[in-house]
């Protein structure tokens, strides 16, 4: 067994503090990493406080990891001793399953394993996460990511980014068309980004005009002060597609009023209780309220390449470990622009 550091909570009350443990000895196709950054997604906060009634402890959060590749299986073809790589939201499925089979893993039939708060396929060991110091992970779940890219910065690329270029790539948002993008926070700022580079015309949406500065120098076109009744009406029946990234309760109704018949949202946040819909929006004018996850390893690895073609990467403040808790904290605050990553060599301080 291979000895970790990591920090982990030990009930939905405690917070995180230090946590040794044992990753496996890596087999035939594992690959050895030596974690150097993991992003805080908010998904982390939910499950380490509870708030979505699936977690198990002890936990070690983190499925936004970038690291050093230091060992792998004598069967590794795909990665070699130094490569930089990632690992997100999954580290397995049942790969037999049409999803699978198709590269869209994250709707593995079977259930992917998650890369924390889960279990692996054996039913019973319990998966721990990138607040460590080292992953043994299957190559197929591997990512490979590029060098040219600032580690710490595309360590949100393997939550935050694929949440937001997948449905993006889905629906096809290209050059053009007229997006919205709700909410601009860590995975907002990653969805104002990619639609950008897409060469889409870009508005976000939000409650306050706080972050319009912010907004333009992200790629943002324009910029939609939601509470403000008079500025959607003008803005009705003019977007083709809006992505939403709110994980608060919030009006869709008055998100559908502002598409053009046949437009889409797809939702990517995830608020804790449900949110009404009225009919009449969505049969007047055809229009489509849809969902999407994370992406399949096949299209994480597209978004990794792209974002090194193009040099995108998150906006990223890097703490060390032990500023965790505040971290989470502030990001339910809002107190972050717009991606807190922790320096794993924080850890050995």
């Amino acid at each position: 067994m291979i000895k970790a550091q990591g920090y982990a909570a030990q009930n939905a009350q405690s917070g995180l503090a230090p946590f040794t443990f044992d990753r496996r000895d890596p087999g035939d196709h594992d690959v050895v990493i030596k974690i150097l950054y993991c992003g805080v997604c908010h998904s982390d906060i939910h499950q380490v406080r509870g708030e979505w009634g699936n977690s198990t402890f002890p936990m070690v959060p983190g499925h936004e990891i970038v690291g050093r590749v230091t060992g792998t299986g004598k069967g590794v073809t795909k990665f070699r001793q130094g490569d930089l790589v990632g690992v997100g939201c999954f580290v397995d499925s049942c790969r037999e399953c049409g999803s699978c089979k198709e590269g869209v893993e994250q709707f593995c039939e079977g259930g992917m394993v998650l890369t924390y708060n889960g279990v692996e396929r054996d039913g019973k060991t319990p998966t721990f996460g990138g607040y460590a110091s080292t992953i043994v992970t299957d190559e197929n779940y591997v990512l490979r990511v590029p060098e040219g890219l600032d580690p710490a910065a595309a360590a949100p690329l393997l939550c935050a980014g694929i949440t937001t270029y997948s449905p993006l790539r889905h629906w096809k948002v290209s050059a053009g068309q007229r997006v919205g993008v709700v909410g601009l926070g860590g995975l907002g700022h990653m969805g104002v980004k990619f639609a950008a580079s897409f060469g889409a015309e870009v508005t976000v949406i939000s409650t306050s005009a706080r972050k319009e500065a912010d907004a333009r120098r992200l790629g943002a076109n324009h910029f939609l002060v939601s509470s403000d009744p008079s500025a959607l009406a003008k803005q009705a029946g003019s977007f083709d597609f809006i992505l939403d990234t709110v994980s608060a309760t919030h009006d869709v109704n008055a998100l559908l009023g502002l598409l053009r018949r046949d437009g889409t949202i797809v939702l990517v946040g995830a608020p804790e209780k449900p949110l009404p819909i009225g009919a009449f929006g969505l049969v007047m004018g055809r229009k489509t309220l849809a969902g999407s996850l994370i992406g399949g390893i096949k299209e994480t690895q597209e978004m990794l390449d792209y974002c090194g073609e193009k040099g995108i990467t998150s906006d990223v403040e890097v703490i060390p470990m032990q500023q965790v808790n505040e971290a989470y904290d502030r990001t339910v605050k809002g107190d972050v622009r717009y991606r807190f990553v922790i320096d794993m060599k924080s850890l050995s301080v």
